[in-house]
């Protein structure tokens, strides 16, 4: 008789559910990440249950300034500028910012330098330590180690981007100083609604009572101002509490108690981003009492604030831009910073997106900038094929009045590195290729074209 095979544990649970043992001590900073892919169910599930818990657990303690940025678009942006002045005011300063392009390190920086695997490792041993049986996704685990991070560095102020929508996202446990909000727009409707009412409500809870609230969106959602109102937050609008004017020089910022005059534009180059500096400025300036900031570091700031993938010029022949926008706000913004430039006779896209997104819009905005699609399967599930991608865009392409001659075509590809290479083969010097869509779009672009730039 056959000796019956004993089952292991693995053998008997599937895979899935069986949780992922810890890295070892001397595990490398990939191994880390892996280990967090694993950990949780879901690669998304809002709520502050269960990283509360773990973060009543750790020394989150700071005597930092706090800024929490929130926003469909302009986020990132917002807090480059904002974690640029500080700096250069003297300032010890933490921010984060997420996703990332190439590393994960770029989600972390001190003092203007991003972590090191081995800070980053350390702060990852901790939560760990910390969590016990507690589940905690990608996004949770890694933002509870960045905030665990922060507090050991003694920083004189945090920079922190919401992941996504504002009231049950991670870092929402932090309690804003000031909160900034940069726009509302549709994106993220699974999970945040279909109007811009629902998703403003959502990113104004994190305003806090009596702290300054600046709302940068010229048109808010009236829940946004509802809510503002309803918990007593000092909310500051723009049109009524701060502003911006300027030619093509200069511009000043006009705020509660003053004005910043004959500031030089922000290095970060697009038709929002005095928006999104005004949004910056106004944080500053309802702060003062706490981090006062000089008009110097405010000029020095602004030209020194670099984010890789918004409208990012590269140098060379042809242009390429490369552009992380996703959804149809951004898509019109990027749409309007390619008609400001100069004459190209062609301009290629080079394009990837999620399917979770509004697709055909971000596409109908576009559709008058491009000659021809360079359609990229991306390497997620959440992403649409290359060949679907090209079916889409030939479908609005057929159904939108557009005055190209020829007219626009498209072609799919396997990834973004093959669509931009079959662009470079194309493109003349005098044309641009623009790579959009995704921050995995950019990333898959972003290497080889740097290169390239570089010769």
């Amino acid at each position: 008789m056959t000796k019956k095979k004993h089952l292991s544990m693995s053998d008997q649970i599937p895979l899935s559910l069986v949780a992922p043992s810890a890295p070892s001590k001397d595990a490398s900073l990939a191994a880390w990440l892996e280990f967090l892919e694993q950990l949780h169910p879901k690669t998304i599930e809002l709520g502050l249950e269960r990283v509360k818990v773990v973060a009543d657990r750790l020394s989150l303690q700071s005597s930092a300034i706090k800024y929490v940025v929130a926003g469909t678009n302009g986020k990132g942006s917002t807090c480059a500028m904002l974690e640029a002045m500080l700096s250069a005011s003297g300032y010890r300063v933490g921010m984060y910012t997420s996703p990332h392009l190439i590393d994960f390190n770029e989600r972390a920086r001190i003092n203007g330098e991003q972590a090191s695997d081995a800070q980053l490792v350390s702060a990852f041993e901790i939560v760990e330590q910390a969590r016990g049986d507690v589940s905690l996704t990608y996004f949770e685990f890694s933002t509870l180690a960045i905030l665990s991070l922060f507090a050991k560095e003694k920083l004189d102020a945090w920079v922190l981007e919401i992941g996504l929508g504002g009231r049950l996202d991670a870092v929402n446990i932090v309690d804003a100083d000031c909160a900034i909000l940069t726009s509302v727009d549709l994106d993220h409707t699974d999970w945040l609604g279909n109007t811009r009412e629902k998703i403003g409500w959502e990113k104004a809870h994190v305003f806090r009572t009596n702290k300054p609230a600046i709302c940068a969106d010229p048109t808010p959602p009236v829940t946004v101002i509802e809510h503002a109102a309803a918990i007593g937050a000092d909310l500051w609008l723009f049109g009524r509490d701060f502003n911006y004017s300027g030619d093509r020089q200069q511009w000043g910022f006009a705020g509660r108690q003053g004005r910043r005059n004959a500031l030089a534009y922000p290095a970060l180059r697009g038709a929002n981003q005095l928006l999104n500096a005004s949004g910056a400025l106004a944080a500053i300036e309802s702060t003062r009492h706490l981090l006062p900031v000089t008009q110097q570091a405010v000029r020095i700031g602004l030209l020194q604030a670099a984010l890789p993938g918004r409208f990012q010029i590269l140098p060379g022949q042809p242009t390429v831009i490369l552009d992380v926008a996703h959804n149809p706000h951004a898509a019109a913004v990027l749409e309007k910073n390619l008609g400001n430039m100069g004459f190209h006779p062609y301009t290629y896209a080079v394009f990837g997106i999620m399917g979770d997104k509004a697709v055909d819009e971000v596409i109908k905005h576009l559709a008058p900038r491009f000659d021809r699609w360079f359609c990229a399967s991306l390497p997620t599930a959440r992403a649409i094929s290359g060949s679907d991608l090209k079916a889409r865009v030939e479908s609005v392409l057929a159904n939108t009045k557009v005055e190209i001659d020829p007219a626009p075509t498209a072609e799919s590809f396997d990834d973004p590195q093959a669509a931009f290479e079959a662009a470079c083969q194309l493109a003349q010097p005098d044309d641009r290729i623009v790579v959009f869509g995704s921050f995995l779009t950019v990333a898959g672009v972003l290497p080889k074209a740097i290169r390239r730039s570089n010769g």
